[in-house]
């Protein structure tokens, strides 16, 4: 990295900007296996809590490497890289006071945790959301024909089949979707939000 580089201070601080916007900035950390339902929660809770308005953007993993990740692959350095880049974006928009809503597969916990310590380092929430389904169901679903194409070999290092996927520990929310609908999951993230005071 350049040494010839120096912070910039804005004329806003954060105490300002979450006045005035009268909302507090975070992270809500999709992560899950293809399938598990990632996407179609971020969705749902994207057009919840604009309907509340909330200042919400949705970040989703195929639609940003169709731009800002165009130039990754799907090897493990390429998946760290990715991850890292979501991670320093996700933290500019919950600076922001946005409530920023990130769907990725993210299979590593070293990964998430270190998305995690950017955002506390830098003060801002942070909420590890696991999207758990088992192999079985995510096989059974896939919409994209994923899972048919990496089992034929055709697909190399996916995710659940030919890749690991290290499932969160200690996840700040854990929604089982092959036990709930969407609708249920959204609540659960909703109902965390206003009891850990992000939204009112």
């Amino acid at each position: 990295m350049s040494t010839n580089i120096t912070f910039h201070p804005g004329s806003v601080d954060a105490q300002e900007r979450i006045g005035l916007l009268k909302q507090t900035g975070v992270t809500i950390w999709l992560t899950g296996l293809s399938a598990s339902g990632k996407s179609t929660i971020a969705c749902a809770l994207e057009q919840h809590l604009l309907h509340l308005h909330k200042f919400t953007y949705r970040l989703d993993g195929d639609n940003v490497r169709l731009g800002l990740n165009k130039d990754l692959g799907f090897d493990e350095k390429s998946r760290v890289e990715n991850i890292r880049r979501i991670g320093e974006v996700s933290k500019l928009f919950a600076d922001s006071a946005c409530i920023a809503i990130t769907a990725f597969i993210s299979p590593y916990r070293a990964d998430r945790q270190v998305a995690r310590e950017l955002h506390e380092n830098g003060g801002l929430g942070f909420i590890e959301v696991f999207v758990d389904a088992p192999l079985s169901v995510v096989e059974q679903r896939d919409p994209k024909g994923l899972y048919k194409a990496a089992r034929a070999g055709t697909i190399k290092d996916f995710t659940g089949i030919s890749a690991p996927y290290e499932a969160p520990e200690k996840p700040d929310i854990h929604i089982r979707t092959d036990e709930c609908d969407v609708t249920r999951a959204v609540e659960v993230i909703i109902e965390y939000l206003t009891k850990h005071n992000y939204i009112s």
